[in-house]
């Protein structure tokens, strides 16, 4: 992709609107417009021309698509270079959401020099400029490819910097740290300190703790991770997956008298206001060490608990709560819990004292009281301000780990005093995996491999 090229394509989504958007961009974009453009320049204040718009300007006009057609009238949205999104000039023509008239402009667009931009070409060239980092870049996409309100808020919060600024500054602060250390090697016979022993390892401390943190950002992210995820806990056989098949509408988990039937997880999807969430079907808890499937099957379990969003914990109607059961409901999860009365519809003989919903699966008895208590759970969750789209937290998972094996030996060798030469190579390791998250340091193939998903025109 040339990027001094000037290119054009259609910004709004596919199919016919009451408005459709023509988005151009490049060195020409005056050039390519001007034969087929006319612009209402008394609108503007001062003398009329494109030469004389010195900010972004909103102005009526038409645009000529040949003998064929009638002028088609528009808005143009100007800003000129390198005010703009990609910083170069840009302008946008605001008209009829008709395919065909839209298909024909840009026709006559290419046609006065211009070239149809490939897919992300657009927020390729942004990221090119330094507009945005690559994390914003795939925030972008982010946000074209979210299913929820949920997805979105991630996406919009990352297009914001809320991972951007956070890496920026660590990179600073790493960056800050070896011209120290390299400025001291510099003038090693001059007996010259620029960083003592103990703010090296304080320094290194926090820089260990930030990454930390952002290590904590893109784990367990998985394609599910920007959905609300609602996990069933329980002992066996207290009903968990008949509640699971309640929930969704089908017959997806197994169900048998026989406990311990679930060994892996199930899952499946209900509507909710504004998005949906992931119902999770879990293995019941079985506190004692075990091997094999059975361990295996408990491993999943814990790690689909750690991941909840919300927890459901049933327990079942018609026997009193067992030790473990009233051990874990003195001590509540760090998420949100809802406790669920499983089998109401038979004998009753549980001692709960705390508020439960009751429901039973054979009858229906509380399902739909229980779906509008998840849907308010996801209404009242409020979006993470350090969560990653999944795209990003999969595609940067491993860059962040080993920058974190590079930060941690330099803290060590620090320590033990192996010479401010290795720490600062240790730093320096640090600093090339960080800037593969952020795309200071970047090949063409991982361009290649995240703006094709891209579509056309953004």
């Amino acid at each position: 992709m040339n990027t001094e090229d000037t290119i054009v394509a259609i910004a709004s989504p596919p199919g016919g609107a009451l408005r459709g958007i023509l988005r151009i961009s490049g060195p020409r974009v005056v050039t390519c417009l001007e034969p087929c453009l006319r612009v209402a320049w008394h609108a503007l204040s001062g003398p009329g021309g494109w030469e004389s718009l010195r900010g972004a300007v909103v102005l009526p006009g038409a645009l000529d698509l040949g003998a064929e057609w009638s002028e088609l009238p528009c808005e143009v949205y100007f800003w000129p270079g390198p005010r703009s999104y990609t910083r170069q000039t840009v302008a946008e023509l605001h008209t009829l959401g008709s395919p065909p008239l839209l298909q024909a402009a840009v026709q006559r667009i290419c046609a006065a020099g211009a070239r149809l931009a490939q897919p992300g070409e657009f927020t390729l060239r942004a990221f090119l400029a330094g507009r945005i980092d690559l994390t914003q870049a795939e925030a972008v996409l982010g946000v074209i490819d979210a299913r929820s309100r949920r997805q979105l808020d991630t996406a919009l919060v990352q297009l914001a910097g809320g991972l951007a600024q956070p890496l920026n500054q660590l990179r600073n602060q790493l960056l800050d740290l070896v011209a120290d250390l390299e400025a001291g090697l510099d003038f090693v016979e001059e007996d010259l300190e620029f960083v003592t022993a103990e703010q090296l390892a304080e320094r290194l401390a926090g820089a260990v703790h930030q990454l930390t943190e952002l290590e904590r950002q893109l784990a367990g992210r998985s394609l599910d991770s920007d959905t609300f995820r609602v996990v069933l806990i329980g002992w066996p056989n207290v009903g968990k997956s008949s509640l699971f098949n309640a929930l969704v509408g089908q017959t997806a988990a197994l169900v048998a008298e026989a406990p311990g039937t679930t060994r892996d997880y199930v899952s499946g999807r209900i509507p909710l206001g504004g998005g949906e969430c992931l119902v999770v079907d879990t293995a019941g808890v079985e506190p004692e060490s075990v091997a094999g499937l059975a361990g295996g099957a408990q491993a999943m379990r814990e790690q689909q608990a750690e991941q909840a969003d919300l927890q459901l914990w049933c327990l079942d109607a018609t026997r009193p709560l067992n030790p473990w059961e009233r051990r874990h409901l003195q001590h509540p999860p760090a998420t949100a819990r809802l406790l669920v009365l499983t089998k109401t519809d038979r004998t009753w003989a549980t001692d709960l004292t705390e508020p439960a919903l009751r429901t039973s699966a054979r009858t229906g008895r509380g399902i739909g009281d229980l779906r509008q208590a998840i849907r308010r759970c996801y209404a009242e969750a409020e979006p993470d301000e350090t969560a990653a789209v999944s795209s990003t937290a999969n595609r940067c998972r491993e860059s962040v780990r080993r920058a974190g094996i590079a930060l941690q030996q330099a803290a060590d060798e620090a320590a033990r005093g192996w010479g401010d030469e290795l720490v600062a190579a240790s730093l320096r390791s640090a600093l090339d995996e960080l800037g593969q998250v952020a795309g200071a340091v970047y090949t063409e193939d991982l361009l290649e491999r995240i703006f094709s998903r891209f579509c056309i025109g953004k």
